[in-house]
């Protein structure tokens, strides 16, 4: 599915540029060490570069600036999924992000509403995230903008070696 996203969606909103990649793997550290797991952000610049701009981009990114043309200081990066139940594809925001000293400007807002102009412009059914349970700000920020928590589901994840054991037994488990 191809997605339209305007170049400039918000005076200090536009879509990133590859020349931004390193600026966002900057971005995508500072929030890791926020959420207590910076060890877990591996992800390379020529990684996010190929998923954000090669052959074919399958992630997308906004950047917020502090003034139009000024310092990156925020992002969210995003992908496409589906409902099955609407029967259209959907934006799940992977990640949402505001260095500190920016928090409170209203860029986080600014960037949430691009991503709903974007879903609402191309026919998509639904913006959706997780956020961790300990980040009381994030979370009564979401609820304030009309954002509904999914209580009754829980996120389940298979990496690592878990997904390595789980794999290679299915492969020798079969008839």
């Amino acid at each position: 599915m191809h997605v339209s996203i305007p170049d400039t969606l918000d005076p200090r909103i536009r879509r990133a540029r590859p020349q931004d990649v390193p600026r966002l793997i900057e971005l995508v550290r500072e929030l890791a060490r926020y959420e207590r797991a910076e060890h877990e952000a591996l992800a390379t610049e020529q990684q996010l570069h190929t998923s954000l701009f090669g052959e074919q981009p399958a992630v997308y990114a906004l950047v917020a600036e502090r003034e139009p043309g000024g310092e990156i200081v925020g992002c969210a990066i995003w992908f496409l999924n589906f409902s099955t139940w609407l029967g259209i594809h959907g934006i799940y925001l992977e990640d949402l992000f505001v260095s500190e000293s920016e928090r409170g400007t209203g860029l986080g807002k600014a960037l949430l509403q691009s991503l709903a102009k974007i879903a609402a412009a191309n026919g998509l059914g639904r913006v959706e995230w997780s956020v961790l349970k300990w980040n009381t700000p994030s979370i009564d920020f979401y609820r304030a903008i009309g954002a509904v928590a999914m209580d009754e589901w829980d996120t389940m994840r298979l990496t690592g070696k878990a997904l390595d054991d789980f794999a290679a037994d299915a492969q020798t488990s079969r008839p």
